[in-house]
């Protein structure tokens, strides 16, 4: 059946192209979590690890429901990792030690990179898509991420 929910085929559509590079930037993030939480060592190990297990997880939960959303507007899904590569802004690649300083410091300059390009994000999907929801939606996402960059900082000092 055809997605009726109050917008153009067109809005959808540019809803979601939009949302496409969150996703990316969101699956790359996870990515740094999974390469941390599995790589980490040092005195900190068990702590760092547990953190970054709780953290991983969270963000599988974030990344569904990110994927959901696109869905509920009637679109399907980018799910492959050249995908991802081609729509982020973010590298993938970690040059630093196994230690949590040098993975929790990749970690959160990751993630205020994300939360700056959401904030971008926010006004153009109420402004110029007319979408209430996404830009809702976009919000909570940056407000999470807001939350986990403050506790990466207070480790880092």
């Amino acid at each position: 059946m055809k997605t009726n929910i109050g917008l153009t085929d067109k809005q959808r559509e540019e809803i979601a192209e939009g949302l496409f590079p969150i996703l990316a930037d969101e699956f790359i993030f996870f990515s740094k979590l999974l390469h941390a939480h599995w790589n980490v060592e040092g005195p900190d190990f068990h702590s760092a690890h547990t953190y970054l297990d709780e953290l991983y997880h969270e963000q599988l939960e974030l990344i569904d429901s990110l994927a959901e959303y696109i869905r509920s507007i009637g679109h399907y899904v980018p799910a492959s990792l050249k995908k991802y590569l081609e729509l982020t802004h973010l590298t993938e690649a970690y040059e630093g030690g196994n230690n949590s300083k040098e993975y929790f410091s990749d970690l959160l300059l990751t993630l205020e990179s994300i939360i700056i390009n959401l904030r971008k994000n926010i006004g153009p999907f109420e402004e110029k898509y007319k979408d209430a929801g996404a830009s809702d939606f976009v919000t909570g996402l940056m407000e999470k991420h807001e939350k986990t960059a403050w506790m990466l900082r207070a480790h880092l000092k």
